[in-house]
């Protein structure tokens, strides 16, 4: 019932002691805290919290529009959702060195279990887009130091995004990931890899965790996740998936209720009354107080 039993400490514990275990983990991107019960329920081990999604559901593109503020609202409502260790995409840290550090306390308030700080220039953009900028190599290390130095809980990830392979090729990348690694990032996020040669070769350079974005219609093609484990990825994340089927099937049946006056025809494919009550525990609730549940879905749909 209401939120997570399990404390934020024990979920960084948690998301620690499972990459040290080797095993692929995969992170599914929560679009609200609903699909992060969903993501709960159907065993995946963690709980992706994208950048990219947030500023959808406000309705803006993904350019760095949206503040810290938001950020960790919407972070902590689907992290108490979940008994599940959450990642969240923390962009650019929001500022300066002194707005990362702040960044960083402000989303261990919300209960994430790990955050990624990109290299990216200000206002970002999605990192599979082309046109990116990135900081130059000191910029981006006195993030990561000022990242790691503001921590309160030393399990909580600080992972580093490098967007440079885009800009100057694969190499780049290598080192750029090497220089964050030693400014104390506990894992790397190299975006936008073209092939498994691309991943094995980062895995080969670093000895943190590494991770892989398989994000929809970008630059890399969407592996399995044995081809990601056969070559030393670590975290695996699906940042906008949840939300792309989402909006696909609210956008057919819009031109249902358009085309034919109702959506009696989309109706088995929408999720029951049923379904979503047990997503939701409502049972539960009525054990708590009998005037919430006092009904039967016997009978129902």
């Amino acid at each position: 019932m209401l939120y997570s039993t399990v404390t934020p400490a024990d979920k960084r514990a948690a998301l620690r002691a499972a990459l040290a275990s080797g095993e692929l983990l995969r992170f599914p991107g929560a679009f609200n805290p609903l699909s992060a019960r969903l993501i709960t329920e159907k065993g995946f081990e963690g709980v992706y919290i994208s950048g990219a999604v947030i500023s959808a559901d406000l309705g803006l593109p993904d350019i760095g529009l949206t503040t810290l503020t938001e950020v960790a609202g919407r972070a902590a409502q689907i992290s108490r959702m979940s008994d599940l260790p959450s990642l969240v995409d923390a962009d650019t840290g929001f500022g300066e060195p002194m707005n990362v550090a702040r960044t960083v306390q402000q989303l261990e308030d919300a209960g994430v279990a790990g955050l990624h700080i990109e290299d990216q220039v200000n206002p970002k953009r999605c990192g599979h887009l082309d046109g990116k900028a990135v900081v130059d190599e000191d910029t981006a290390i006195k993030r990561i130091k000022a990242a790691v130095s503001a921590r309160r809980d030393a399990n909580l990830l600080i992972m580093a995004r490098t967007d440079i392979r885009a800009l100057d090729g694969l190499n780049s990348a290598i080192d750029r990931a090497k220089a964050l690694v030693d400014a104390g990032a506990d894992a790397i996020f190299p975006e936008a890899m073209v092939d498994l040669a691309e991943f094995e070769a980062v895995r080969a350079a670093v000895d943190v965790p590494i991770l892989a974005n398989m994000t929809e219609f970008g630059k890399s093609e969407l592996f399995t996740n044995q081809q990601l484990a056969d070559v030393g990825v670590n975290i695996v994340i699906y940042p906008v998936s949840l939300l792309r089927l989402a909006m696909g099937a609210a956008e057919r049946g819009l031109d249902t209720i358009l085309a034919e006056g109702s959506l009696t025809s989309r109706v088995p494919e929408m999720q029951t009354r049923a379904r979503l009550y047990e997503l939701l525990d409502y049972q539960s609730y009525g054990s708590f107080d009998t005037s919430v549940f006092n009904f039967t879905l016997d009978g129902n749909r």
